[in-house]
């Protein structure tokens, strides 16, 4: 077969579709740099950019049997608008449960009974990390714990970014159901 570089958007979806590993590969190449530098225009941090570009292509490689764009480039820009829009609102959210707990404290709150809560609360959500596969286990604390980035666990461990992006979100989906929404907010945010 000719190169996948001189492949129309609607053969390298044909071939995506088929499971084509290279045909993936060509359309991560052809777009991730101006995905990213669209979203870039909207978030203004790096890190989280990247993190969106890796979810959108970990989901066009999850569901790529069922992707029915006729407009790849069009297909792709609206599904990065709709991560960067979740973002912006996941932003908005942090930013006002943030000044809702300075206001909090500013209020003069009983520390003594948060940090009890707070240690009560650890424990329990490090039962539940505790209890994760391990190799689950050990990518998600060198994400959460050593704040890691998803290359640099990839590179420690021998794996692919890919597998590395996988293993965390399986792991949070895991702990989300166990812990709740309320603990798993609380575990984004400070742990």
């Amino acid at each position: 077969m000719a190169a996948y570089s001189v492949l129309s958007d609607a053969e390298l979806t044909s071939l995506l579709k088929k499971g084509d590993r290279k045909a993936f590969a060509e359309i991560f190449d052809r777009y991730q740099q101006v995905l990213y530098r669209h979203a870039y225009n909207w978030l203004q941090d790096a890190e989280t950019v990247k993190d969106a570009l890796q979810d959108l292509f970990t989901a066009i490689w999850d569901k790529r049997e069922s992707i029915n764009a006729d407009n790849l480039s069009g297909y792709l820009y609206a599904a990065m608008r709709n991560r960067i829009l979740r973002q912006i609102n996941l932003s908005k959210h942090h930013k006002t449960y943030l000044e809702s707990l300075a206001d909090h404290v500013s209020l003069g709150a009983n520390v003594t009974d948060h940090l009890v809560r707070e240690k009560q609360l650890k424990a329990v959500i490090e039962k539940e990390i505790t209890a994760l596969p391990e190799k689950m286990r050990k990518i998600f604390e060198l994400s959460r714990k050593s704040q890691l980035t998803h290359a640099e666990i990839a590179l420690q461990l021998g794996l692919s970014e890919l597998t590395v992006k996988t293993q965390i979100k399986n792991a949070l989906r895991i702990l989300r159901t166990k812990l709740g929404i309320v603990l798993y907010i609380w575990m984004i945010l400070f742990y």
